[in-house]
Order: structure tokens, then sequence, then C-alpha cells
């Protein structure tokens, strides 16, 4: 039989409903196969006591004929979402030891309908980060190699994630997209992940970052799979007052293959000076899949592009120093500082303690650009800019329905190759910071290989609340790759 840690999501899925196996056995096996891999630093918490009490509960259900959706399905949860009586540090020495009373509303969902959770998983410090190697608890390493064996990053902020899920430890695993979040680790990884819509998956119980952009959703081994965790996560949750009140579909039955009568845009801004050949030569390959599933392509433009990182990387640390201002040593979390010094000395000592290099340059560069002398030049003109960017994609829908792109403008690399460098571990994220700016749908899917055998990603964006399309377009890019390739055991 195979193994059981082999087996996609959906494959688990039928196998329990088929009696192929127990939900005991499948929790065991994932298990086993977290404990066998502590070398990779994906998981921070393990929780087998909780996939193992989901998994009896689970059997218990389908001998009974009433087995919930993903019933005995074990899974990966980013520590960036709060878990009931589970410590939750958002990867930082600020809430070392925290221990949330709730549960946020997405997980909540997920073990609602049946999940398991392994753990919580490894991440860059309050999601800020390319490459998982802003953790205060150690960089997570990528199963995948480079060239003389190297170690690679997974990339981030939802590296743990990535790792997890392309290393077989879990079925598929809870992912958060800021600027490409769950889709860069995902394409450096070989699997597959989604950001929906803006305010489609509730961001309650999850520890924010930058608001007006956060959005939870899945990662997983294949586009089928994301499609059956985001029906579980999506929602309104009165509780988020961004959620979007709409219903949710059935995404996994939307996936057909067939791009008939769809369009898909190419924007042309997104061919960079110095992308590398093989980048472009996958983007040709994937326009081609598109051809081949009956789409039409055409050409676009989205001449706002060129402003998204800068952007960007003006609201999101803005945000994140409004955001991090409440972690304060007064409440919870850590608390340093002399015992008689002043209660400034005391958010001082505590701040400097507890927080990374990475997340102190993001809230000095925010509070820079919120400032009474800056901030009519540059927050309020980022802001303005970021409604141009929108008004790009609106306008680009008039000729089209799904955008194609790369997902990452390189494979993985090696760790510190970027590290020392902001400006070009920021350019990880130059195809997907567009749309989350946006706040549209987009999903990485695992499309080839490049020259040291290293997954490459592609990129799908749809207009909001269109889910559908583009796991759809997923699906028929994914059959057309028909990407295999998984990391050699080395760990």
């Amino acid at each position: 039989m195979t193994d059981l840690t082999d087996l996609s999501l959906a494959q688990m899925r039928d196998g329990l409903r088929a009696k192929s196996f127990s939900a005991r056995e499948l929790a065991a096996a994932h298990v086993s196969a977290v404990e066998g891999a502590r070398a990779l630093n994906a998981f921070l918490v393990e929780t087998p006591e909780h996939a193992m009490k989901a998994a009896e509960a689970a059997d218990a259900a389908l001998a009974r004929g009433e087995a919930k959706p993903l019933a005995g399905i074990p899974l990966g949860i980013k520590d960036l979402f709060c878990t009931e009586g589970v410590p939750t540090t958002a990867a930082s020495k600020i809430l070392e030891g925290f221990v949330p009373p709730y549960e946020s509303t997405v997980s909540a969902r997920l073990f609602g309908d049946g999940a398991g959770m392994l753990g919580k998983l490894n991440m860059d410090q309050f999601a800020m980060g390319s490459s998982n190697e802003t953790s205060a608890f150690g960089n997570v390493l990528s199963p995948w190699r480079g060239q003389g064996n190297a170690a690679l990053v997974p990339g981030g902020s939802s590296g743990g994630s990535s790792s997890a899920v392309a290393a077989r430890l879990c079925a598929g695993a809870t992912g958060t997209d800021t600027g490409g979040s769950i889709r860069q680790p995902a394409a450096f990884t070989g699997i597959a992940g989604i950001k929906p819509t803006y305010g489609r998956c509730s961001r309650w119980g999850i520890v924010a970052f930058a608001s007006s952009l956060d959005q939870a959703g899945p990662m997983a081994r294949d586009v089928r799979d994301c499609a059956i965790l985001l029906k579980s996560m999506a929602g309104f949750d009165p509780k988020d007052s961004t959620s979007l009140d709409v219903p949710v579909p059935d995404y996994e039955a939307a996936l057909t293959g067939s791009l008939r009568g769809k369009r898909v845009g190419i924007p042309k801004e997104y061919r960079l000076d110095g992308m590398p050949p093989e980048i472009e030569a996958l983007w040709r390959r994937g326009i081609d899949w598109a051809k081949d599933a009956g789409a039409e392509v055409v050409d676009v433009s989205l001449p706002h592009t060129k402003y998204a990182l800068p952007t960007y990387y003006i609201v999101a640390p803005a945000e994140a120093s409004s955001n991090l201002a409440r972690y304060d040593g007064v409440r919870y979390g850590l608390r340093a500082g002399p015992e008689k010094g002043s209660l400034i000395d005391m958010y001082e000592a505590t701040r400097a303690a507890g927080f990374g290099p990475e997340v102190k340059r993001r809230i000095m560069i925010g509070t820079y650009v919120l400032s009474a002398g800056y901030y009519d030049a540059y927050y309020l003109k980022a802001q303005k800019v970021r409604a141009l960017i929108a008004r790009d994609f609106e306008d680009a829908w008039a000729s089209c329905d799904l955008l194609l792109t790369p997902t990452a403008p390189s494979a993985a690399f090696a760790f510190g190759a970027k590290s020392d460098d902001p400006i070009a571990m920021y350019l990880n994220d130059v195809f997907t910071v567009p749309s989350s700016l946006a706040g549209l749908p987009a999903m990485s899917v695992p499309a080839g290989l490049d020259k040291d055998g290293l997954p490459l990603g592609l990129q799908i964006i749809g207009r909001a609340l269109d889910e559908e399309g583009v796991l759809n377009a997923g699906y028929a890019i994914e059959r057309a790759a028909n990407f295999a390739a998984k990391p050699e055991r080395w760990w």
C-alpha cells in the first residue's frame, strides 16, 4: 500500500470513507513523520494529542456514516493563528509563552469540519519576511536541496507551512498572505497555495501584520486539496469587520480543467529586465497550456505595476507599526527592563528584546511614513497609488477573465543569499504584491523545474470573489504541467 503520508488530501478523505485505512492510522503516520523531520524546524509546537483525538472522533463519525468534510485529515496550523490552549507566538520572542484562551475563526472552522492539528508551524516573525530567516526560533529548512547539497530557504512568511506540506508531514496547512506569503513559498517548494479575495476568510484570531492586506488561505499538495480546504476556511464572520457576507461555493465541484470561453491576460509589465530565461520559458509554456485548455490568450497592460512594491513597503509597514504598538510588555508576552525603571524604560527594553531586526526595520519605516511631516508625502500618496493599481486590474477585466504570470522571479535560494540586502529580499514579492494591494484572489501552482532541479510556480490572478475561476485555471495548468517531482528525503 502507498505510504499514507504520500496520499493527497482528497485521496486521504476518499480512503477514509472507503475504509481503506482508519483515521487513527492516518494520524499516527503523520505524527511519526513530524517527529522524524525535526531537522527541518518546520514545527514550533507539536500537538500529537490533538491529531489523535480528532482521529478517534473521525473514526466514530465514519462508523456512524456522519463524517464531516475534513474528518480525520491531519493539518498544520501556521503560528499566526491563535489556537486555544496551544502556544501562539507569531515566531517572535515578544509573544513567547503566550497561550490564547480562544480559537481563531479559520482554525475553528477546520476543526469543526473534523480536521486534526499536528502542531503550530514556524514562520517569519510576525509574517515579515520572504525566506523564513526572521523567525526568533530558527530558520525553517526547505526539504529541497540546492547545488552541492546546499540548504535552501522554503520561502516566507509561510515557510513552515510550505516545508511541512512539501515534505509530506501534513495533508495541508494554513498560511497567510499579505504580499505573497502563501504563493511565493508554495512556488519555492513545489506545492499549491491560494490567497483568496480579501475578506473571504476571517482575520479574527490571526495575529495582525497589515490589516488591509492580511488574508488567510490554504497550502496543499495540489489544486484540488486547496479547493477542499478553502471551502472549510471561508465564510462570513461577524467578529471581523472586513469579512464578506457572501455565499461560499463548492470550489472542488468547479474543477473541470476546461478554460473554453475564458480569456487569459498576459500583463506586459511582468516581463522584467534581467528575469531568468527559464522563468520566461516556463511562462510561455503556461500560455500554451492555457490555449490547449481552450482559453483565448490576450495581452493586457497594468501600467502602475512598477509602483506596486514601493507602495506596498509604505502601506504594510505603516499598518504594522500601528498593529504592533500593542506589544508593550504590560498585558501579555515578554516584559523586560529594570525593576525600578520608568514605564518608557520598560516599553523600550521589552520591544528591543522582543522584536527581531526585520520587525524593527518595518516598525521604524511605518512610524516614519505616518509621522506628521511625512504622512502626506508618503502614506497618503501610497494610498492613492494603491487605488490606481486596483483600477488597472478593473480595466484589465474588460478584456480578460484571468491573468497568468510567474509566481516568483527565481527558484529558492540559499540561506544568507539575500538577507544582507533588504531590497533584494523585497523583490521576491514583485509578482505577488500587486494583486494583494488590489485584494484579488491569486494562486500559485507548481509548473516546472529550473536547471538545478528546483521547483518553479505559475500564478493565476482572478476577479474579486472568483476563486472558482482561479482554482479551475490552476487545475488546468496543473494537469498540463503534470508536476510530479518531490524532494528526496535527507532529513
